[in-house]
């Protein structure tokens, strides 16, 4: 229970952070539950000890309809994530979880892929407004592992590295996932198409098609994406693409 109002507090964690950046070496912040104090607050600590990186973790809960599912328009969600980066300052080293593309990705995956297209045509998260911004991720220590507060569909989380992996936003992959679940051939394969093509952070994307049953996306004109069980895309794939990647209901171009 510390109050980051009070100078001395703040002083001597600064201090902290000057001291693990430059005795032991770390380069960048995660800011942990950083709903529970106010984003001037984290301005302060980041100003102060100037590190490469800062990621602000502000888990608040997705809007719901009747069904128990997610509304389409997340607006609100993903505009707590945007202002805090405003507050503490967007020119900066300042970004946050993409939750808001974590939980409709949880759900498009199961038959409503249709929800990774938003109403103004363009990615539903974060990534949507300001992917420079946004870090997204498939599960963390809270949401899988053994917590298991929002666990993605165990049997098609490489459907969400598929995304992740080659769209815009800066993907953050898990532990348990590359490591514990036998799956660091499959993740590393995208993470050398990503880096091979170029892919970053603020990657043009083009979505081509966004059903049910199918989603089809290109990057930068240099990657496509198919997510979902639909198998009969040939005629939607340009000239000149061959699959590089391919795995459970998941394939790139």
């Amino acid at each position: 229970d510390i109050d980051h109002l009070n100078p001395r507090v703040q002083k001597e964690l600064v201090e902290w952070l000057n001291w693990l950046r430059t005795d032991v070496g770390f380069d960048g912040w995660r800011f942990d539950f950083a709903k529970g104090y106010s984003a001037d607050v984290a301005k302060i600590y980041v100003d102060r000890s100037e590190p490469s990186f800062a990621v602000a973790e502000i888990w608040t809960s997705l809007a719901y309809g009747g069904d128990g599912k997610p509304n389409l328009n997340q607006d609100p969600h993903r505009q707590e994530l945007v202002n805090w980066v405003n507050k503490v300052g967007g020119s900066g080293p300042a970004t946050t979880f993409d939750f808001t593309t974590k939980g409709i990705l949880n759900v498009a995956v199961e038959g409503e892929l249709w929800r990774l297209r938003g109403t103004d045509g363009k990615a539903p998260g974060m990534i949507g407004w300001w992917p420079a911004k946004a870090v997204t991720f498939v599960d963390n220590h809270d949401t899988g592992s053994t917590q298991h507060m929002w666990p993605f569909p165990s049997d098609r989380v490489m459907q969400g590295y598929a995304y992740i992996l080659t769209h815009p936003g800066t993907p953050c992959i898990f532990y348990d996932h590359f490591f514990d679940w036998g799956l660091k051939e499959e993740i590393d394969r995208l993470v050398s198409i990503r880096t091979r093509q170029g892919i970053h952070s603020e990657s043009k994307l083009q979505i081509m098609e966004a059903d049910a049953d199918l989603y089809l996306a290109e990057i930068d004109g240099k990657v496509i994406v198919k997510l979902g069980p639909r198998y009969d895309v040939g005629h939607l794939i340009p000239e000149g693409f061959k699959v590089i990647a391919h795995g459970n209901d998941y394939a790139v171009w």
